[in-house]
């Protein structure tokens, strides 16, 4: 990879370009801590009161009654983010899709069950749980390389 850094009072903002054949590894990185960069923090309602929400505290967020709510390990708080812009500014490496309406911190898993009928059944440090679909099994088990080791 090849660095090319270019500091000129003539600019009036900061412009990051990435160029590349393919979105490796490396560069998914890279857009995910400028992204992290972008954005440190959430804010989060509970009754009246609006509270900082740091992506490291929060263990899963998942939708309830047409809101988004980001679950920590003591308690719950409203979003105004649709959980699709969260999967879009939350850091890739940190952050996974459970199902549709699930996405997990994955630090703060603990383990998993599986299922009769294909689905895992994901429990959090807190002791909270939640399910993951059939159609999310295969890009988890692929990010946490479950399947490493294939047994014949």
């Amino acid at each position: 990879m090849k660095l090319i850094l270019n500091i000129d009072k003539v600019f009036k903002e900061t412009k990051i370009t990435i160029e590349g054949p393919i979105v490796d590894n490396d560069i998914q990185e890279l857009i995910d801590f400028i992204h992290g960069r972008e954005q440190q923090f959430l804010i989060g309602k509970k009754g009246e009161m609006q509270h900082i929400l740091k992506h490291e505290d929060i263990h899963y967020f998942h939708t309830e009654n047409d809101h988004v709510i980001a679950v920590t390990e003591t308690d719950s708080y409203i979003l105004k983010e649709k959980l699709y812009e969260l999967e879009e500014m939350l850091p890739s490496k940190k952050f996974i899709r459970l199902s549709k309406s699930v996405i997990a911190n994955l630090h703060e898993l603990s383990h998993f069950e599986a299922s009769f009928n294909g689905t895992l059944c994901v429990y959090f440090k807190s002791g909270k749980k939640e399910y993951v679909s059939r159609t999310y099994v295969p890009v988890i088990k692929e990010s946490l390389k479950l399947n490493r080791r294939k047994v014949e």
